[in-house]
């Protein structure tokens, strides 16, 4: 196989940070969306806007069952969202499955396209309290892709070990700050940018970015 790289992409900061970093690191990148029944279908129109000022290829994989499989209120337009990660459990905005589907699906592609690499943009520092944003399940999951497929894949976190602060900073570093601030879609709510000050993404996001300006001294 040779040095290119499927990004699972949601347009999202964290996702479109791993983009440009895997442009970066990566001989050819592809962009893979998926649509699977979330709430905000505009989340597919920015991914494909970004991936095309880029300049990567865009790929959009529509996943209707997952949204149907259980409840979770970024599917469910009748659940009212949690405001917070609950004491000792998962928030309800967690899509059992989604990234363990993701990543498999992300990895097929992968091997016709020739690409070792998988990139995606979880994180175990600072986050939403999904139990597949942990490093142990992405390792995990790596070798079973590898046995599956008897291919060797390489998924890639570069964001594992960053909190938001760090993540704002390493899109700073690749020269992408503002688009990551402007045009991603990071809010719950579908709000682009700044996004809607409310819920738990949004509020995670603005929080690291008032961190990385006041140590940017701004």
């Amino acid at each position: 196989m040779n040095k290119d790289a499927v990004v699972v992409f949601s347009g999202g900061q964290d996702s479109t940070t791993c983009l440009y970093w895997a442009k970066h690191e990566f001989a050819k990148v592809y962009a893979l969306c998926f649509s699977y029944g979330q709430k905000h279908s505009a989340e597919v129109a920015v991914a494909q806007s970004i991936a095309g000022e880029a300049g990567v290829l865009f790929r959009l994989i529509d996943l209707p069952f997952i949204g149907g499989l259980a409840h979770n209120s970024l599917t469910d337009t009748d659940m009212k969202m949690d405001d917070d990660v609950p004491q000792g459990g998962v928030p309800n905005t967690f899509v059992p499955g989604r990234n363990l589907f993701f990543l498999s699906i992300a990895a097929v592609v992968a091997r016709e396209l020739g690409a070792a690499n998988i990139v995606t943009g979880v994180s175990q520092t600072d986050f939403s309290g999904y139990p597949d944003c942990r490093d142990n399940f992405i390792r995990s999951l790596n070798v079973t892709l590898n046995l599956a497929m008897e291919s060797q894949f390489v998924i890639h976190t570069p964001l594992m070990w960053r909190d938001k602060r760090e993540t704002w900073r390493m899109a700073d570093e690749l020269g992408v700050f503002d688009i990551v601030r402007e045009r991603t879609l990071t809010c719950y709510n579908g709000v682009v940018g700044d996004g809607c000050g409310h819920c738990p993404a949004c509020k995670l996001r603005r929080r690291g970015l008032e961190e990385y300006l006041k140590e940017r001294g701004l």
